[in-house]
């Protein structure tokens, strides 16, 4: 194996972009529709994995609301929470901030209550059996408008002393970051982190607008920021985390091949990018299958290796002593 790779497999991660419903493998998706007593529209689950081909977002998103179906009681989310864990423990994904999409679940018929408690019993348990530390990050449907979004959020009040932040994904192009600023104003009185979805598919207007509309903390993708250079030189000097997303960029069209994604120019523009896996039951990896596909695509050497992870802990919304504590971590491993 490439020395680059086992550095990879060795080296202990924080995975900051993940959406846990994103996760849901076509083995799961058939065992819980079985379960439930869903009739999905596939005969098993090569049927299944054979439908996750989609050249753009809309289209995946389209085929993810329908996976969501499955998800019906607090043992779907437990189970389907702690597969992804246990990929964590394989790929050395130390702590992790994953997604969910409440609107999603109650938009069918599904309590807040019964998704949040399946997928905060497993990071328990997940903390408990296998060390691995993590946050939750509520987000919110841009395609639904911002009262929906505000209901959301007083739905969640009962909760949000477990959330750690709000977030804004869906479909990007024609709903800008701009429609949800009172919300996501109203979540930072709350205490509440904030991150975006921003500059996937979007212009770089909206990198702008989730930065200085929303007051975001990160930016999710990020991509098309490196088309407005006074832009790039704000996220530098300001050391805005990127979660970058390469196997996902490749999936839905952002690039064209991985031998352009952008990651080294991001790095070299000083920006603070981090390597996550988005929605890895869809777009074919975990986060060491993403990094290793940067390595064979973009020759990524070791220290651009080693910085990414690094940047992974800084990014995190952990305290300043766990960071350090990972970040130390790092260097051991890295060094031995």
């Amino acid at each position: 194996m490439d020395e680059r790779k086992q550095l990879i497999a060795a080296l202990p991660k924080a995975e900051l972009h993940i959406h846990i419903e994103g996760s849901l493998e076509p083995e799961l998706m058939f065992a819980l529709a079985q379960r439930n007593g869903i009739t999905l529209p596939y005969a098993d689950v090569a049927a299944i994995r054979s439908a996750y081909q989609f050249d753009c977002l809309q289209d995946f998103l389209d085929l993810y609301y329908q996976g969501m179906s499955v998800l019906v009681r607090q043992q779907d989310f437990h189970d389907l929470t702690w597969a992804y864990l246990l990929r964590c423990k394989a790929g050395n994904v130390v702590h992790t901030e994953i997604f969910f999409d409440p609107q999603g679940h109650t938009g069918r018929g599904v309590a807040f209550a019964t998704a949040f408690e399946g997928i905060w019993s497993a990071l328990q348990q997940g903390k408990k059996e296998l060390g691995i530390t993590s946050r939750v990050i509520m987000c919110f449907l841009r395609h639904l408008d911002e009262h929906a979004a505000f209901a959301t959020l007083e739905e969640a009040r009962p909760f949000l002393h477990r959330i750690t932040g709000v977030g804004l994904d869906s479909s990007e192009v024609g709903h800008p970051p701009r429609n949800f600023c009172r919300v996501f104003e109203r979540a930072a009185e709350l205490g509440l982190k904030r991150v975006a979805h921003a500059g996937e598919e979007g212009p770089p207007e909206y990198v702008h607008e989730a930065l200085h509309g929303l007051e975001v903390d990160r930016i999710d993708h990020g991509n098309r920021s490196l088309e407005d250079d006074a832009l790039v030189a704000e996220l530098a000097e300001r050391q805005i985390p990127l979660t970058v997303c390469p196997q996902s960029n490749l999936r839905l069209a952002v690039i064209r091949d991985m031998a352009h994604h952008p990651i080294r120019q991001m790095l070299q523009a000083g920006l603070h990018a981090t390597v996550n896996s988005d929605d890895p039951a869809y777009f074919g990896g975990y986060i060491n299958d993403n990094f290793n596909a940067l390595v064979d695509a973009v020759n990524l050497s070791r220290d651009e290796i080693i910085q990414l992870v690094m940047n992974s802990f800084s990014a995190s919304f952990l305290d300043a002593h766990a960071k350090q504590r990972h970040l130390d971590e790092v260097q051991r491993v890295a060094t031995a």
